[in-house]
């Protein structure tokens, strides 16, 4: 077994373990947050699956990038939000039902949204861009539905056991997660650095900070809805966008590690933002 490979498996095994956490402080009625709001996921779905693409297009349109850039930025626009968000939302003073309605509901309409919006960048671009829905489908099922699901089901069942089980499992996913997410940087940090200008960095600041006004601004009047939808649109799913870019570009090189460079700019970009709204929120 290769080090990328146990690599791997350290990531999901962390994200499974911070999903079924998420499960155990969480009810039935948390998930289905958004579907009872239908104003505020009209608006959640123009933050993430309209304004997204559009600016991608415009950054890939207007600045001179390299290919692996152009190519992982479209595909972050069209993916779902990553599962980890909503521990970062909470603590940004976000609203934690909105939170949690948000990934399963963008996960789940993702499986339809992002071949349709692929589709359209290909018609706007005169070449094929396919998303197989199966490549949305399995992560969003298999690494968010099934495990919330489940959390769930032990909260319903044993809550006592899901109270005193959530903040160790949470601890331990976070460190096997940031020990993985170091043994990434280390392992690509060549291919990190050759990344560096062409104005790659500059396409990655500004697509994170439209996803943060966009979410900000469509989130409406409630302030930690803003904060919840703000840090969703400018964070993207990063394993169904690498899936998408091997996918229709297999031979291109460099992709993985552009994908990891923009979790690290989409990261320090919306640190200003997350401090901003902790003290909105105090």
């Amino acid at each position: 077994m290769t080090l990328q490979t146990l690599i791997l498996l350290g990531i999901q095994a962390s994200i499974l373990g911070t999903v079924f956490c998420y499960g155990l402080q969480a009810t039935f009625h948390d998930a289905l947050h958004l579907v009872r709001h239908r104003g505020l996921l009209v608006r959640s779905l123009l933050s993430m699956f309209v304004v997204m693409p559009i600016a991608a297009i415009a950054i890939v349109g207007t600045l001179s990038l390299p290919r692996p850039t152009q190519i992982v930025l479209i595909a972050l626009a069209i993916s779902p939000i990553p599962p980890m968000l909503p521990k970062k939302e909470g603590k940004a003073g976000g609203h934690a039902s909105y939170g949690l309605g948000l990934m399963i509901t963008m996960g789940l309409l993702a499986i339809v949204l992002s071949p349709l919006a692929a589709e359209l960048i290909g018609h706007y671009f005169n070449r094929s861009f396919d998303v197989d829905a199966v490549a949305v489908a399995k992560p969003v099922l298999l690494m968010i539905a099934l495990p919330l699901a489940l959390g769930m089901a032990v909260r319903a069942w044993k809550p006592d056991v899901a109270a005193r089980l959530a903040r160790p499992l949470l601890i331990a996913s976070t460190v096997l997660l940031v020990v993985c997410a170091l043994a990434i940087i280390a392992s690509m940090s060549h291919a990190l650095w050759g990344l560096i200008g062409n104005h790659t960095l500059l396409a990655m600041f500004l697509f994170a900070c439209i996803g943060l006004l966009a979410g900000h601004w469509l989130g409406g009047p409630v302030g930690d809805q803003r904060t919840v939808l703000a840090l969703s649109t400018a964070s993207r799913h990063p394993a169904i966008a690498l899936a998408i870019a091997k996918g229709n570009f297999p031979d291109e090189r460099f992709l993985a590690a552009t994908v990891v460079l923009y979790l690290l700019v989409a990261t320090i970009t919306v640190l200003p933002y997350v401090q901003w709204r902790k003290r909105s929120s105090d």
